[in-house]
């Protein structure tokens, strides 16, 4: 799996390596390929962290963004957020768009008795 990561103003360690590419690992349970990952990792001025991340997949393309004061809690938080995008995406094709594209079964017919005189 290649995994492109970037750090801006922070240098990317194995331990960070590690947290993401763990991260891209738990995304590939919904059984969809990805084909091109990028992570961007960036300390803002003002002591908090910002992740970015893009992943392409057949027919899309999953974007997050998370900022946190904690680096690994920023992580988290951008792939629960690619996760929703991914499971809204593989679930696309089995939603229901309209009610009335169903087909409605026809009625059984009553039978009339007639009174006997």
């Amino acid at each position: 799996m290649k995994i492109e990561i970037t750090g801006k103003n922070l240098e990317v360690t194995p331990a960070i390596r590690a947290r993401i590419e763990a991260k891209f690992e738990k995304l590939e349970k919904w059984e969809v390929p990805l084909l091109k990952r990028h992570a961007v990792i960036s300390q803002e001025p003002n002591k908090k962290f910002k992740i970015e991340a893009s992943a392409s997949i057949p027919g899309g393309k999953l974007i997050a963004s998370a900022d946190h004061e904690d680096m690994y809690g920023a992580i988290t938080e951008m792939f629960q957020k690619m996760e929703r995008q991914l499971n809204k995406q593989t679930h696309k094709p089995e939603s229901r768009r309209a009610s009335h594209a169903q087909v409605f079964a026809e009625e059984p017919e009553t039978e009339i008795l007639e009174e006997e005189i």
